[in-house]
C-alpha cells in the first residue's frame, strides 16, 4: 500500500484501516447516533420543562435539578470512565453505556415524582459519560490518515448539531399530541442504533492499544468531586440571597478536592491524568482552544436569549427565527471543515476558528444593543468558528496523545468544554443579577431598568470574551511551541514525538506499536 499523503515519509497506513470514509459507514452511523442522543436529549428536555413542572408539581429548585443533574453526572464522571475505557476497552465501555442509556430511558415510563425523574437524569448522565468521549476516541482510531480523521469527527459532530437544531421544533410538536415521557423514550431507539452500529462496525480494542496499569480510583473520585463542586457551587452561592454558610462550605470543599486532586495526580504512581501528557503542546493547545470555544458559545447562547426575549420582548417563536442563522451555518458548514483544515493545517485551523468564536462574542457585547443586525453577525461568527474548532481541537488533543490514552483525551476535551460553559453561564447570570434588581421575568421594565440590563449584557459579553481571548492566547503559544524544532520533555521511557507544523496538517501520527512503546 502506498504511503498516505498526510503521514511522514516512511510511515504507512495500517493494513486494516479503511482507505475511505464510506468503508466505515456502519461504525460512523453508530458513533453519530451517540452524538445525536447527547444533543437531542438536552434540547428536547428544555422544551418540556414547563410541562414536566406542571405535571409533577415541581418546585423551582427541583425543576432546575431535572436539567442540572444530567450535566453534573456527565461532567463529573468523564475522567473516570475515560481512564476505565483506556484499560478495559473503549468499545466495551461504550456498549455498556448504551445499554444503561436504554434502561434509564425506559425507566421514564414509571416516573411519578420530580425526585424519580432527577434519578433517571443522573443515570442518563452516567451513560453519557461512558459513551460520548468514547465516540470521539473510536472515530479517531478508525483511521490512520489525518484528513479522514477530521472528516469522521465532522460527520459525527454534524449528527449532534442536527439534534440540537431540530430538537426544540420536534419537542414542541410531540408535546402537542403526546405526553412528555415520549421525548425521553426516543433515546431507546437511538441507543439501539448506536449499539448495533458500534458492535458491528468497530473492532474490539487490541491489547497493544490498552493500558494495563490499575485505575487511580482515588484520583478519579477527587476529580469527580472537583468537577461536581465547580458546577454546583456557583448555583448554591448565587442562588442564596446572602452568603449562606452552605455556600461557603461548598466553596471550601471544592477547593479542598481540587488541591487534593492536583496533589494526587502529581504523586500517584499511575495517576488518572498524567500531567506530563497534558504538558504536550498539541494537547494543552487543543484543550485551551476547546475551553475558549465552550465558554464563548455557552455565554453567547445565554446572552442572546436574554437580549431577544427580555430586552427586546420577542416571543419565543420569533426568537427561534432570530437564532436560526446560527443553525444554518452549523449545518451547512460541515463540508467546509475538511478542506479548510487541509488547506491551513490543524494547528492554524484551531486558533483561527477559536478567534472567530471569540470575535462573535466581542461583536455581541459591544454592538448588540444597537440592533439585530449585530446579533446576526455575532451568531454567524460564533457558529462558523464553533463548526471548526469543535472538530480540530479534539483532533489536536488526540493526535498529541499515545494511542492508549485516547479515551482519556476525549474525556478531557469534553470536560474542558463543559466546565467552561458552566462558568460562562454562572458569570453572565451573576453580572445580570448585580445590575438588575428584582426578577427579570416578573418585575415591569422601566427605561432605567432596561438601560441597566443592556449594560449588564455588554459587560458580560465583553468580560467573557476577554477570558476566552486569554485562553486562545494560551492555546496559540502552546501551538507555537509544538512548531519549534527543539525537543520537549516526555514521560520516562518515551521517545519524542515529531513536531507538527502550523502551515500543514499535523503529521506526527504514530503507529499503535510505536505509541505503546512510549507509554
Amino acid at each position: 500500500m502506498p504511503p498516505s499523503p498526510s503521514l511522514p515519509r516512511g510511515r504507512r497506513v495500517a493494513a486494516d484501516a479503511p482507505p475511505r470514509l464510506s468503508d466505515a459507514s456502519i461504525a460512523l452511523a453508530g458513533l453519530s447516533a451517540v452524538f445525536l442522543f447527547e444533543m437531542l436529549d438536552t434540547s428536547v428536555l428544555n422544551v418540556a420543562l414547563p410541562t414536566i413542572g406542571r405535571e409533577l408539581d415541581s418546585s423551582t429548585t427541583g425543576l432546575q435539578w431535572v436539567s442540572g443533574a444530567y450535566a453534573v453526572a456527565f461532567g463529573a464522571l468523564m475522567l473516570l470512565f475515560g481512564a476505565v475505557a483506556d484499560r478495559v476497552g473503549r468499545r466495551r465501555v461504550m456498549l455498556v453505556g448504551l445499554a444503561l442509556l436504554a434502561v434509564a430511558s425506559l425507566a421514564t415510563v414509571a416516573v411519578t415524582t420530580t425526585e424519580q425523574l432527577i434519578a433517571v437524569r443522573v443515570l442518563t448522565g452516567v451513560a453519557a459519560a461512558m459513551t460520548t468521549p468514547g465516540s470521539m476516541a473510536l472515530a479517531f482510531r478508525l483511521f490512520d490518515d489525518e484528513g479522514l480523521r477530521v472528516r469522521a469527527l465532522t460527520v459525527i459532530s454534524t449528527a449532534g448539531l442536527v439534534g440540537l437544531a431540530v430538537g426544540p421544533t420536534v419537542g414542541g410538536f410531540v408535546l402537542a399530541i403526546a405526553p412528555w415521557q415520549v421525548l425521553l423514550l426516543a433515546d431507546v431507539p437511538i441507543a439501539a442504533l448506536a449499539f448495533v452500529g458500534i458492535r458491528s462496525g468497530v473492532a474490539p480494542d487490541a491489547p497493544a492499544g490498552l493500558r494495563h496499569d490499575p485505575v487511580d480510583v482515588g484520583g478519579a473520585l477527587l476529580g469527580a468531586a472537583t468537577v461536581t463542586g465547580l458546577l454546583v457551587t456557583p448555583t448554591v452561592v448565587v442562588g442564596a440571597t446572602t452568603a449562606s454558610s452552605w455556600g461557603w462550605v461548598a466553596v471550601a470543599l471544592t477547593v479542598a478536592c481540587g488541591v487534593g486532586f492536583v496533589v494526587r495526580v502529581r504523586t500517584a504512581r499511575h495517576p488518572v491524568v498524567d500531567l506530563r501528557l497534558l504538558a504536550r503542546p498539541l494537547v494543552s493547545s487543543g484543550l485551551a482552544f476547546k475551553a475558549a470555544s465552550g465558554l464563548a458559545v455557552a455565554g453567547m447562547s445565554y446572552l442572546v436569549t436574554l437580549q431577544l426575549q427580555f430586552a427586546w420582548g420577542w416571543p419565543p417563536a420569533l426568537a427561534a427565527v432570530g437564532t436560526s442563522p446560527q443553525v444554518v451555518v452549523l449545518l451547512a458548514g460541515g463540508r467546509l471543515v475538511g478542506p479548510f483544515v487541509q488547506r491551513v493545517g490543524l494547528s492554524r485551523a484551531a486558533w483561527v476558528s477559536a478567534v472567530t468564536v471569540v470575535s462573535g462574542l466581542v461583536v455581541f457585547g459591544a454592538l448588540s444593543r444597537h440592533g439585530y443586525v449585530w446579533v446576526l453577525v455575532a451568531l454567524v461568527l460564533v457558529a462558523a468558528g464553533m463548526r471548526v474548532v469543535g472538530v480540530v481541537a479534539g483532533a489536536s488533543v488526540l493526535t498529541g496523545l499515545p494511542v492508549d490514552r485516547t479515551s482519556m483525551g476525549a474525556a478531557l476535551v469534553d470536560t474542558s468544554s463543559e466546565l467552561a460553559g458552566g462558568v460562562a453561564i454562572t458569570a453572565a447570570g451573576t453580572i445580570v443579577a448585580a445590575f438588575v434588581t428584582g426578577s427579570i421575568t416578573t418585575v415591569p421594565w422601566t427605561a432605567p431598568r432596561l438601560s441597566g440590563f443592556e449594560d449588564a449584557l455588554t459587560i458580560a459579553g465583553l468580560g467573557l470574551a476577554a477570558v476566552a481571548a486569554v485562553l486562545v492566547a494560551v492555546g496559540m503559544l502552546r501551538a507555537r511551541t509544538s512548531d519549534a524544532p527543539a525537543s520537549t520533555a516526555t514521560p520516562a521511557g518515551s521517545t519524542t514525538r515529531a513536531p507538527s507544523t502550523a502551515s500543514a496538517p499535523s503529521t506526527a501520527i504514530a503507529t499503535p506499536a510505536e505509541e505503546s512503546s512510549r507509554a
